[in-house]
């Protein structure tokens, strides 16, 4: 069957604000069909489904085709970067810097890591309270994505500055957002290939290092390519961490006993990263395109259909998560959630982004270990790429 022909449940998560409405809607649907409407196309919501559409390589990443949807130009001159190439091309970069991205880099900088959460909880702990968000979660991440790079400590607020002005690609305004979008990049761009120079003449054990050291059958990344994923490495390393960790303390909010208890077994961040990741991630949908006509599932999708994966519907699939409606940190084969993707678009960065999260949650767990809410939680509309609390209050 044709897709447009078939007689489809609707959804339109945008129009919903509450998430736990959004959830027993998507339940719903999910328990209906494993596919729905939606106002740009269509949405997939079984976890089966959904890791299968992600890991065929007939259907493209929707970042270029949102981009260019956004009125975001495309630069001729500019390397794809991995977040948006396919094929070959994505095949090759994530070959390149596989290694620079394993566990064992990320663990090198736990200690680090540590440290930077130290410093932020010193400086509200005298206080009681704070809005978590704007106190701990935004600055945590751009300096561990600074130390990551080999970047001067001294360059963090510039780093912090290009963050904040890149990510605004994705507020789909490019009309008003691209020329300090485009000016970020220029900055940034001077100031890496600047970095580049001075690391292929004195290498350090940083990413940066490692990138310009990545090699297989004689291919290495040229500048260019160095230049557009340090900015990818920024734009995926920041947000997504900010957003993540927001959620998870909004969440154990609600469950005082397995904050308690994350605090008195901090051996129980692993499990715990993976559960609040599944029960309440800051990525809840990804894109992907019909790069010709597929057939999928017994259902025709012609070129250029668009179809979200709904990742928020497939983390709470009772055929794979038994009472998924239950936030469980002892929760065991968790780590099957779909939060990272899957296929070969799943986060690079996964290995750094669990080791931030398992480093963050059990300190602040043990450093507050009265942790409350201290007035509303203010959530990000229902249609932001990357999703959590706007705004956090807390008292401890």
């Amino acid at each position: 069957m044709l897709v447009h022909e078939l007689d489809l449940p609707f959804i339109d998560t945008t129009q919903i604000t509450d998430r736990e409405e959004l959830r027993a809607v998507l339940d719903d649907v999910r328990k209906k069909s494993w596919l729905a409407k939606t106002p740009i196309g269509y949405a997939v919501t079984r976890h089966g489904d959904v890791t299968a559409l992600l890991r065929d390589k007939r259907w493209h990443s929707a970042v270029r085709l949102l981009n260019k949807l956004n009125g975001v130009p495309e630069r001729e001159d500019r390397p794809q970067s991995v977040l948006g190439a396919e094929g070959e091309d994505h095949a090759r970069l994530r070959r390149l810097v596989a290694p620079a991205f394993s566990p064992r880099s990320a663990d090198r900088l736990r200690p680090f890591m540590r440290s930077v959460l130290e410093g932020l909880v010193d400086s509200v702990d005298a206080d009681g309270s704070c809005e978590f968000v704007s106190a701990i979660c935004e600055p945590y991440p751009i300096p561990i994505i600074c130390e990551l790079l080999g970047a001067p400590k001294e360059d963090w607020r510039d780093f912090s500055r290009w963050a904040t002005d890149l990510l605004k690609v994705f507020n789909g305004n490019w009309a008003q957002d691209g020329p300090g979008i485009e000016k970020a990049r220029i900055e940034l761009d001077a100031y890496v290939r600047a970095l580049i120079a001075e690391r292929r003449l004195a290498p350090r054990e940083d990413l940066l290092s490692d990138l310009i050291a990545a090699e297989e059958s004689g291919d290495r990344l040229n500048t260019d390519e160095l230049e557009v994923m340090v900015e990818a490495i920024i734009l995926g390393g920041t947000d997504t961490t900010r957003n993540q960790l927001a959620c998870a303390v909004a969440l154990f909010t609600g469950y005082p006993d397995q904050w308690k208890m994350l605090a008195e077994k901090p051996e129980l961040a692993i499990g715990a990263v993976e559960e609040t990741m599944r029960y309440l991630g800051a990525v809840r949908a990804t894109g992907r395109y019909a790069s010709e006509e597929i057939e999928f599932n017994g259902v025709t999708f012609p070129e250029w259909t668009v179809v979200m994966t709904s990742l928020v519907a497939a983390n709470f699939d009772e055929s794979i998560f038994a009472e998924p409606e239950r936030f469980d940190i002892t929760r065991t084969s968790v780590g099957q959630h779909l939060t990272f993707g899957s296929g070969i678009h799943f986060c690079m960065g996964y290995s750094l982004a669990k080791a931030e999260l398992q480093e963050a949650l059990p300190l602040i767990a043990r450093r507050w270990p009265n942790l409350a809410l201290n007035g509303p939680i203010e959530w990000k509309p229902n249609g932001a790429g990357i999703w959590g609390p706007e705004r956090l209050p807390i008292s401890f």
